[in-house]
């Protein structure tokens, strides 16, 4: 394992209202890239990173939690000399933003969740465990993940290249201890009312991660909250829906009371 000092990451553009994008559990920044080419950047600047164990930063020792992730955004963003920024994070991403908000609540402008897991985690019943925990060795089940969160409806070989790209980006342990966090911690309690503006973006084809778990969840924590559902659309908006994503995503960031300043 290698020394950790930031994370690593790409900037787009060089727009006044800041934004920091956290991959999920299957990938890293490269997550993305579909959506790079078409960002308002004028508007805005992205911080796109890699999370530790992911990326550039595979190799990087660490807990691997949401919390230790929560820290390395924000010192990231002092690195940058971002004092007030908005959040992006897809799934997994969408818990370690909730607890970069818990951590630094008077820095954060926005929140986006793409196929947020909530911050109650993602309790798993135990044959759905089994297929979660064994795919940090086994590609086969991060396949199986993969066609099961996106209805059963995409294309062979969009599967089999995400999975090479998740198995090619990630470090095997790193992954494992990853899903310890993401699943099994609750810390709700610590953003719970936050009043923040929150969106949560769900794809209708997606039955881990749905409208229906972020009503729940989500819809009852955050006074300022608002859910989107992206029709034809399972886990991976970004891949999937990439022109509605932005969108909907950029919308809701550009209605903040700050984007001029």
């Amino acid at each position: 394992m290698t020394a950790f000092s930031v994370l690593p990451h790409a900037l787009y553009g060089d727009g006044p209202h800041k934004v920091i994008a956290v991959h999920g559990w299957f990938a890293d920044r490269s997550a993305y890239g579909p959506v790079v080419p078409d960002l308002d950047l004028a508007s805005f600047q992205y911080a796109v990173v890699d999370l530790r164990g992911y990326g550039e930063a595979r190799d990087a020792d660490g807990a691997y939690t949401t919390a230790e992730g929560a820290a390395d955004v924000l010192a990231l963003a002092d690195r940058l000399g971002w004092d007030r920024f908005s959040l992006i994070g897809h799934s997994m991403g969408g818990s370690v933003i909730q607890r970069t908000l818990a951590a630094a609540p008077q820095r954060v402008r926005r929140i986006v969740g793409v196929s947020p897991v909530p911050a109650s985690g993602l309790p798993l019943p135990p044959e759905q465990w089994e297929l979660f925990s064994e795919a940090a060795q086994n590609p086969g089940n991060r396949r199986a993940i993969l066609d099961i969160t996106t209805g059963g409806r995409r294309p062979a070989a969009w599967l089999d290249r995400m999975v090479r790209r998740s198995v090619e980006c990630s470090d095997p342990k790193a992954f494992r201890a990853w899903l310890n966090s993401w699943a099994g911690e609750d810390f709700h309690d610590r953003i719970e009312g936050s009043p923040v503006p929150a969106l949560a973006v769900v794809g209708a084809l997606d039955p881990a991660l749905s409208a229906d778990v972020q009503r729940a969840t989500w819809m009852r924590w955050f006074p300022h909250a608002e859910l989107v559902e992206l029709p034809s659309c399972g886990h991976y908006a970004m891949d999937e829906a990439p022109l509605g994503l932005i969108r909907v995503v950029e919308d809701f960031l550009r209605a903040d009371a700050e984007a001029t300043a």
